[in-house]
């Protein structure tokens, strides 16, 4: 007899637990969907909830960057490459390429923090998918770009004084170790 009520157990307890899994998939069926259909339905943009100093991909603004070649140093994974080459008519200096491979970047943010202008910064982009890793090799110089002079008694021009000033801001604020002052800190 114990052989036949262990077995009437069994398939009552295997009912049972089917139902009751069964009853946790059916009561999904009838909720609301808890799926954000990002990016298209969220309340806000995503790159206002980021912190304030947020390591982003990389951008770099060609317009002031000196072309020291102290960010290519001090990156310890070796993923931005520059060139620079000497136009022998006009003796001027220009970049021949300017890329930054964002798959290989760690994000560590020594190279914003070497760069004496601030034209490379961390940016609030995030979203970096492609379909083959060469599509996340960021080319900055297309053509030939002269290399930024600047100025001994400070930027004249309206248009590049407000990006020097926006590199500054950003060295001062962003690149810079909390209490160890800024690019433009005072000594003493």
């Amino acid at each position: 007899m114990s052989a036949i009520t262990e077995y009437v157990k069994n398939i009552t307890e295997t009912v049972t637990t089917i139902f009751e899994g069964m009853a946790i998939t059916f009561s999904h069926l009838v909720r609301r969907p808890m799926t954000i259909q990002y990016p298209d339905r969220i309340p806000k943009p995503v790159q206002e909830t980021l912190p304030l100093r947020y390591r982003g991909i990389l951008e770099v603004d060609m317009d002031i960057c000196t072309g020291c070649l102290a960010c290519e140093r001090d990156c310890p994974i070796s993923c931005i490459t520059i060139g620079i080459e000497m136009n022998k008519e006009t003796k001027q200096r220009t970049f021949s390429h300017f890329d930054i491979d964002i798959c290989k970047c760690m994000y560590c943010g020594l190279c914003a923090e070497a760069c004496p202008t601030g034209s490379i910064r961390h940016s609030q982009e995030f979203e970096g998918a492609c379909y083959s890793p060469s599509g996340l090799v960021r080319h900055f110089v297309t053509e030939p770009v002269p290399l930024y002079k600047p100025k001994k008694g400070g930027e004249t021009e309206p248009k590049m004084k407000a990006k020097v000033d926006i590199g500054q801001k950003y060295l001062d604020e962003f690149a810079t170790p909390e209490g160890a002052g800024g690019a433009g800190a005072e000594e003493g």
